[in-house]
């Protein structure tokens, strides 16, 4: 199994673009999943760079209806056209808004995806032999306090907090995908049914939002509840929360951008 990013905020590699968004080509021995899109067409054009050919792709994976993770769904559609788009009907559905600085729509610009190629998932349930997607991820433990910018549109025309039931994670193999968890992370690791040996994806901890206290808190419930878990996190994981969680999570907690390349076992 080998896992690439091919968009995040950050990158190792002057020769890949970034922006505000997530996309991981992750590759296992039966399947090319393509997990999230990012914004726009920058992960296209970051994988021609790495010598990735994308019409290949088995799945894709969009893990919740904001548009930095599905924004570039559009542009994947115009150079694939087998791959299976795994998402939440309330992803498809909805209309999404953040009031973080002022009041702005994140809500995705669908494409026409034919019925054939389209898996929606309501409820948890397995995707072939060795895919397995969460939905509806019970709130055991809080959620982020970023959350608290971000709001789903009803049919009056009002602004509801958004409790995120559009989104999905997905696991296979040992790895767990959490897109943003905006669900929260601890809830997503209590929600999967397999045992974890890597989680991968942002974990919407926003820098001025998580006290000091609470993330190292929840840095020393992870590394007590999941001791042989290795976390790799970046896009919505703010520089000094990283800088928090890796003084409790020490070797267990790494950090990727564009362009990082990991073997399943390389840690």
């Amino acid at each position: 199994m080998k896992w690439t990013v091919l968009t995040d905020n950050r990158t190792q590699n002057p020769l890949l673009q970034t922006e505000h968004g997530l996309s991981i080509l992750l590759e296992t021995e039966h399947y090319r999943i393509l997990l999230d899109t990012g914004a726009s067409d920058v992960f296209i054009r970051n994988a021609e760079r790495l010598g990735i050919d994308l019409s290949t792709v088995d799945y894709v994976f969009i893990s919740h209806g904001h548009s930095d993770h599905a924004g570039g769904l559009k542009h994947f559609m115009e150079i694939n056209d087998k791959a299976k788009v795994i998402v939440s009907p309330d992803a498809l559905k909805s209309r999404f808004y953040s009031k973080r600085r002022y009041l702005h729509s994140i809500t995705t610009e669908w494409p026409n995806i034919p019925q054939e190629r389209l898996l929606t998932v309501e409820q948890s349930e397995s995707i072939d032999d060795d895919i397995f997607i969460l939905a509806h991820i019970p709130q055991i433990h809080p959620m982020p306090e970023g959350n608290q910018h971000l709001f789903v549109e009803t049919p009056d025309g009002s602004y509801v907090s958004d409790d995120f039931r559009h989104e999905l994670a997905l696991y296979t193999d040992g790895l767990l995908f959490t897109g943003c968890a905006h669900r929260g992370l601890e809830n997503i690791l209590a929600a999967c049914p397999f045992p974890v040996n890597t989680v991968v994806g942002g974990f919407h901890l926003l820098d001025n939002h998580e006290s000091e206290d609470k993330l190292s808190e929840l840095a020393y419930r992870l590394t007590d509840a999941y001791p042989q878990t290795q976390f790799y996190t970046s896009h919505c994981t703010g520089d000094s929360v990283c800088e928090i969680l890796e003084k409790v999570m020490g070797r267990q907690l790494h950090f990727f951008r564009c362009g990082t390349v990991k073997s399943y076992d390389e840690h």
